[in-house]
Order: structure tokens, then sequence, then C-alpha cells
């Protein structure tokens, strides 16, 4: 699966995009951050806190609690804020 990272998760995390070969446990976005958490300090400080980030899956926002499936893209980056 390709992961996108997106304006300061792709600045916390020093890459822009991974393509992840993901245990089959992972099911859920949730599951993918909380995954992602446990890699390391920098991916646990940008997934620490999942209210500071939207995703979208396959070029679609998604909630935290969505089914991956068959994905082939999950994009993170932070809330958009108009004015």
């Amino acid at each position: 699966m390709k992961v996108l990272y997106f304006a300061w998760v792709r600045e916390k995390l020093g890459c822009s995009e991974e393509t992840l070969n993901l245990p089959p446990e992972v099911r859920t976005a949730r599951q993918l951050a909380l995954h992602l958490a446990a890699r390391g300090p920098s991916y646990a400080n940008v997934f620490g806190a999942l209210g500071n980030l939207n995703l979208a899956i396959d070029q679609e926002h998604a909630s935290w609690d969505q089914d991956l499936g068959a994905a082939q893209e999950v994009a993170f980056f932070p809330p958009v804020t108009g004015g």
C-alpha cells in the first residue's frame, strides 16, 4: 500500500510517501495509524493525536474507522482551515 504524507506530516517524518506491506491485523485506518505510530518517535509524534490529522483512502476523504479493504493508497494531512 502506498502511504502519502502532506504538509507538516511530511516535514516531521522526513518523507512524502512510503510503500508498506501491512500485517493482516491492520484492517482500518485507525489500526494503520497505530501501526505507524509504533515505528518510532517521529511517527509517534505525528500519529499520537489523530484529532490533528485528516485522511483519504484512494483519494476520498475517510474516517478513522473505515475499513482499508483493497485500498491502494492512504494519505494523511492536516485539517484544512479557511477564513
